[in-house]
């Protein structure tokens, strides 16, 4: 299939794949007139590729796991790639839990300051 075909399977846009394949999750085969052609497992490993951006990886991680990208990602955790990738992602996440979560304190401690400062006047 061509670019606009794996796009519209997808779900994604043109731009979305050639950023992909320009990171090296994608790679398809080309044509002799230079057009990108890609086979029906590409809608598989974009979907994955789609579904790991948004739990937060980013490209040089997704790229680490690219044996487990063809797959079902719900079984990724036959994949060793994608264990140790998870793991380093949700050491990240609860850091930045803890960073928020005290952020957040702050807001509300200064908030509260200025509440009572309104109220007294």
């Amino acid at each position: 299939m061509r670019i606009g075909e794996l796009a519209k399977e997808a779900g994604v846009s043109t731009r979305a794949l050639r950023y992909y394949e320009q990171r090296g999750l994608l790679r398809p085969r080309r044509q002799h007139n230079g057009y990108r052609e890609y086979d029906e497992s590409a809608v598989t490993r974009v979907l994955n590729i789609r579904t790991l951006l948004a739990a937060g990886l980013n490209a040089e991680s997704i790229k680490k796991m690219n044996a487990c990208l063809d797959g079902d990602t719900d079984h990724a955790h036959i994949c060793s790639e994608a264990i140790v990738v998870y793991e380093r992602r949700l050491q990240v996440v609860r850091e930045q839990v803890v960073m928020l979560s005290a952020m957040q304190r702050k807001l509300e401690d200064a908030l509260r300051h200025l509440r009572t400062g309104i109220s007294q006047h």
